[in-house]
């Protein structure tokens, strides 16, 4: 240290939710000396809807109070109504079955809180993520995999760029959830006992059918089966996703029926086929190898053609060993602008088009795309 100079300490601003998590990511940065406010961002909410923000909020200023930290609140809830609530509506209609934590993350998290913390003078924002960053030599930021392989919250960040990440802190990427409740009983904090969310917000505990039924039309149509004969009903194949067990009625039943599940679906023609379970997974005649991705984001440089690495589709899922190309195999045709091909090397089930499928070089995340 240079005597005579005053050493300034980095300004956060901490996302803070009023849960668990984001309350210890605070209060490790307070302990490790940052420069902490915590704010408190109002997503949207329908008037109807279940979302208990005011009791969040009020947790959420309990935490800043106890640690001793600036308290402000960012009302992003019109932002949070365009970037997610409109595009996951949007995106059903249109039959696809789409990741408004993703487009959270991006758009509002990361993307209009990280610009307005900016402006207020702050050097980074810090969320109760479980990920992590590392930056190397050149100053490049890598996003990697959270130590908790049953809380790792990667696969929701993969559309951050180098110019966001670069000002993100994820204070509690490197523990086991465990421990994070073991540090909020340590650190005292008023959220310690208080119970994880489940689900998204705006959404809560009335499911997402009855959720997009407020804006959605019901349509009943035809349930079929493999073989194309019809052998049920349902309201609507655009509250279906592939994989989905529930939602629809069976009429034609036989005396041992194992349970059915959407294996695809035709939102033009309004129907869905199910198959029931063959072993431990879907009906493998659904079964592909080969997804094609578009709309892709890659973290730092693009992946190397035909090496092998690693992927997933959905949020926890045990990652799958593939290889990535922009030439389509099938069609001998280079792929479109922004496309690629990722081949796994077993046949994958309960793909939709609308998922993220996101790519991984170990514990490191490259990105990913959304599957066509």
């Amino acid at each position: 240290m240079t005597w005579g100079h005053k050493v300034t300490k980095s300004k956060v601003f901490v996302g803070l939710s009023g849960g668990v998590d984001s309350s210890v990511a605070t209060a490790l940065l307070k302990q490790q000396n940052y420069d902490v406010t915590g704010v408190f961002i109002k997503i949207w909410q329908e008037k109807w809807g279940p979302c208990n923000w005011k009791d969040d909020r009020r947790d959420a200023m309990r935490v800043a109070m106890h640690l001793g930290i600036p308290f402000k609140e960012l009302d992003l809830s019109d932002e949070y109504e365009k970037a997610v609530v409109k595009y996951m509506i949007r995106e059903y209609k249109a039959g696809r079955t789409p990741n408004p934590d993703v487009m959270c993350n991006s758009q509002i998290k990361f993307g209009e809180f990280l610009k307005w913390a900016r402006q207020q003078g702050a050097s980074f924002i810090a969320t109760g993520h479980y990920a992590r960053v590392t930056r190397n030599a050149q100053r490049i930021t890598s996003l990697l995999s959270g130590v908790d392989e049953n809380k790792d919250q990667s696969y929701f960040l993969w559309q951050l760029k180098q110019n966001q990440l670069k000002h993100c802190l994820f204070p509690i990427g490197e523990f086991q959830k465990s421990k994070v409740r073991k540090l909020a009983k340590k650190f005292k904090l008023p959220t310690a006992e208080k119970k994880d969310s489940q689900g998204i917000c705006f959404i809560g505990k009335m499911g997402m059918k009855d959720f997009l039924k407020k804006y959605i039309k019901e349509k009943k149509g035809d349930v079929l089966n493999l073989d194309g004969k019809i052998i049920g009903h349902h309201d609507g194949a655009v509250f279906l996703t592939i994989g989905q067990r529930h939602g629809f009625v069976i009429i034609k039943k036989g005396t041992d029926d194992k349970p059915y599940y959407v294996v695809s679906k035709d939102v033009k023609k309004n129907t869905i086929t199910v198959s029931s379970r063959k072993g431990h997974g879907i009906a493998l005649p659904t079964a592909r190898n080969d997804i094609i991705i578009n709309k892709v984001n890659w973290i730092n440089d693009k992946p190397v053609e035909n090496k092998k690495y690693q992927a997933r589709f959905r949020h926890l899922q045990k990652l799958q060993n593939c290889k990535i190309s922009r030439l389509d195999s099938a069609r001998q045709v280079i792929l479109s602008k922004g496309e690629y091909k990722i081949k796994f090397t077993k046949p994958q089930e309960g793909i939709a088009p609308g998922q993220s499928l996101v790519l991984y070089d170990g514990e490191v995340c490259l990105g990913g795309g959304v599957i066509k």
